[in-house]
């Protein structure tokens, strides 16, 4: 079933200069390892294709089954530079949670 993913985790999201940074904590162990297959760094690229000008890092934190993503040249030059609304991604996020993903049945129960 193709649901957004904030059905199976939750999210958190900063900055550090022009970059920003979004944590993605999987709901449960089992749903961690389906994340780690599918939620890749291409696919959040492509996710955030307007906003993110740079290379999109992923990186594992599995003792948090956590992924933790690293958006490059995606804050229009940072906080003191930058005109955008939201110069710091806090919104970066919401906005991945919003992405739909094709997550297996059984993984939506309970």
């Amino acid at each position: 079933m193709k649901v957004p993913l904030s059905r199976i985790a939750h999210a958190r999201s900063g900055d550090k200069g022009d970059g920003s940074n979004v944590g993605v904590i999987a709901n449960t162990p089992e749903i961690y390892e389906f994340l780690r297959q599918e939620l890749t760094a291409e696919r959040v690229k492509e996710h955030f294709r307007e906003v993110c000008r740079g290379r999109v890092e992923r990186f594992g934190v599995p003792n948090l089954l956590a992924l933790n993503f690293i958006l490059h040249d995606s804050l229009g030059g940072g906080g003191t530079e930058s005109l955008k609304t939201d110069a710091q991604g806090k919104t970066h996020a919401q906005g991945l949670l919003a992405m739909e993903i094709e997550v297996p049945d059984h993984m939506l129960e309970g």
